[in-house]
């Protein structure tokens, strides 16, 4: 079996752009052994003041993988070069 990839997915409350995004990660997560911890940033006021233009932000190993209209595209590039699954 594959080691997991941990995903950190910033988000916050009512944000159509993160649903979107997490459809995405949803999908991704049918062709890579991904572990999606989301995470609100409005629980942290470092991540609040960090993300708050940014969000949703996709992050693989502790790198910003895309943000914002999150592509599903970017993101599998990112994971096919990263991890050759």
């Amino acid at each position: 079996m594959k080691q997991p990839i941990q995903v950190n997915f910033y988000t916050r409350p009512v944000c159509p752009l993160c649903d979107k995004a997490k459809t995405k990660l949803l999908e991704l997560a049918n062709e890579f052994p991904l572990v999606i911890h989301e995470i609100d940033i409005y629980q942290d006021d470092k991540l609040l003041e960090k993300y708050q233009l940014m969000i949703p932000v996709v992050e693989v190993d502790g790198e910003e993988v895309d943000y914002g209209m999150v592509s599903e595209d970017a993101v599998r590039y990112f994971l096919q070069s990263k991890y050759e699954i």
